[in-house]
């Protein structure tokens, strides 16, 4: 099946509703594709809704608990019936639970594999048929600097993270046959609503540590997706491409 980056593509992103979810969102669909972005609630997903008109996307936003397998069935069999099969997964949805390892409790460390990782297995595993059906998809899963380098308090979160890179290159071997890539992103320091609440101290330490100086914004993570989504990415395959401004370097 021959595409090329001015096909529109039924694109799904979890967790939508704020944040670089949310600049994933508006930048593919101000690129004229079709883009389903999930929310936790019902008013989030009105809200993602009303943001993609505002772009003269099309669209819409939906409610969906992506740790609930019957839920996420439903939900994306619904989207596939009203738009089609879906060409586009970006699993972007994750929660943070942070503590030391020593303090954590089993509830932190079940909640966090669960949603960064368990569901992206799921939700891909969902999309895979109709994108096997076409011979084409992109799939393209959030992970994180901390997923490469580790961070204190974070071992739950640093091992979803590190875990989607696993995922993703195992995934890439398996269905490259039929069409379909399938890459990494990771993020580093990103300017969101939690890092705006950084005491000023700790916003300068981490500051020192970025050749680049400055945190990055969601629409650098954006245009990152929207590159490897498009033809022009379409002999990268397997890869993580990490935007963090210099802080990691990876080999």
């Amino acid at each position: 099946m021959s595409q090329n980056q001015f096909s529109p593509q039924v694109c799904l992103v979890t967790g939508a509703s704020r944040g670089i979810g949310r600049a994933i969102a508006l930048e593919l669909a101000s690129r004229g594709h079709i883009v389903i972005g999930t929310a936790t609630t019902a008013d989030g997903a009105e809200q993602i809704a009303t943001e993609l008109k505002k772009v003269a996307g099309k669209g819409t936003g939906v409610a969906l608990d992506i740790t609930d397998p019957q839920q996420s069935e439903s939900v994306i069999g619904d989207v596939v019936c009203e738009f089609g099969p879906i060409t586009v997964l970006v699993n972007n949805a994750g929660v943070t639970e942070d503590n030391l390892l020593l303090r954590m409790k089993p509830s932190q460390w079940e909640k966090t594999l669960n949603t960064n990782l368990a569901s992206v297995f799921r939700i891909t595993k969902l999309c895979l048929k109709g994108m096997t059906r076409a011979r084409y998809g992109r799939i393209i899963n959030l992970s994180s600097v901390v997923g490469a380098t580790g961070n204190a308090g974070q071992t739950n979160y640093s091992a979803s993270k590190a875990g989607l890179v696993g995922l993703t290159k195992s995934l890439a071997l398996e269905i490259a046959s039929r069409g379909i890539t399938v890459n990494a992103v990771a993020p580093g320091f990103i300017e969101t609503d939690m890092t705006a609440d950084l005491p000023e101290e700790q916003r300068d330490r981490l500051l020192e540590a970025i050749p680049l100086a400055r945190l990055g914004q969601p629409q650098d993570i954006a245009k990152t997706v929207a590159f490897l989504i498009s033809d022009d990415a379409a002999y990268i395959t397997g890869q993580v491409v990490h935007v963090n401004g210099g802080m990691h370097m990876a080999s």
